[in-house]
């Protein structure tokens, strides 16, 4: 069994050989599973590739009850978008089981099929980067389809559900707040932005509900190694899925950033994006949101903010523009 080594101020924590064991002899019946080696993918969740006699798949595993927010039941979520996700057919991953009881675990966790390919980071910079168009239009593609599935309320898939967009995302900030406020970091910046949702709902409660991943790039996605361009042959990690606008997916804010280059390919296939005061407003809270949390899970790893280009974390620059 090979695990990574981490404080114990950890946010992600490890398992045990005894407790994989367990999993596997529920799941899979006793004296099945061969091997384990825990994969360094994600910030929250702990993720295994486990050898089985007849097979090999993926464990993946919540953290501990300590993490507080949507991100607690993260794999539940993920959990109840796999339906809607079955336009993407082998590109995601097959649930085998799913255990939320904290029977065997304290935690959650799932039990998944291992998908072809590796990781989009460890692929990419080994093809000439014109060839990258390939993969941006492929990305494009995916994230056409996701947004194409339309769903009656707003909010993360498994729960809560709202009936207002406005709804679901200041409750999305009154949680991110609290989760400042827990870091030690100041919630005043996320109260502002909630502030313009607040006074704008009419603007937001014109959206119609449609699934986004939450949290499709490079990072969740695989790549097949022996492709002669850049080629997508897995989608990962959906458990941040949730019904809201398409305009707020972390995947269109990543693709509209540096235009200009290979990453235009993206809109090739996705589509043109609506224009407009109110899109623009809309835009630029939803940066404000994904600046907020990428500035939460960099404390949460305790990792440097000086050593980290200040677009991950800086929100003045996105606040300015909405005083504007």
């Amino acid at each position: 069994m090979s695990t990574i080594h981490r404080s114990p101020e950890a946010f992600q924590r490890g398992l045990t050989q005894k407790q994989i064991e367990q999993v596997c002899d529920r799941v899979f019946g006793a004296g099945r599973v061969q091997s384990a080696e825990e994969l360094g993918l994600g910030t929250y969740n702990t993720t295994y590739r486990l050898e089985l006699t007849d097979r090999t798949v993926v464990l993946r595993v919540a953290p501990e009850a300590r993490c507080s927010g949507h991100s607690g039941v993260a794999l539940r979520n993920e959990y109840a978008a796999a339906p809607f996700l079955a336009e993407l057919g082998p590109l995601v991953p097959g649930i085998i089981a799913a255990d939320f009881t904290g029977q065997v675990l304290h935690r959650d966790y799932l039990v998944q099929t291992l998908l072809p390919g590796r990781p989009a980071p460890e692929v990419l910079p080994r093809y000439p980067r014109p060839s990258w168009v390939a993969f941006y239009r492929q990305l494009g593609r995916i994230t056409h389809a996701i947004h194409k599935v339309s769903g009656v309320s707003y909010g993360p898939v498994a729960a809560p559900r709202f009936n207002t967009w406005s709804a679901a995302l200041l409750d999305h900030f009154d949680q991110e707040a609290e989760l400042y406020a827990a870091a030690g970091l100041d919630p005043q910046q996320v109260h502002r932005v909630a502030g313009v949702v607040e006074r704008a709902r009419t603007v937001f409660d014109a959206v119609e509900p449609r699934l986004l991943h939450g949290d499709l790039w490079h990072a969740n996605l695989l790549l097949d190694p022996d492709a002669d361009v850049p080629t997508i042959s897995g989608v990962c990690d959906s458990d941040r899925a949730s019904w809201g606008d398409p305009l707020a997916d972390w995947t269109i804010d990543k693709a509209g950033q540096r235009p200009g280059t290979v990453r235009d390919a993206f809109w090739e296939t996705y589509g043109v994006l609506p224009e407009g005061p109110d899109v623009r407003l809309r835009a630029l809270v939803y940066r404000a949101r994904n600046v907020m949390g990428s500035r939460l899970d960099i404390e949460r790893r305790g990792l440097t903010v000086g050593k980290i280009p200040p677009q991950h974390w800086d929100l003045a620059p996105v606040l300015n523009a909405l005083s504007a």
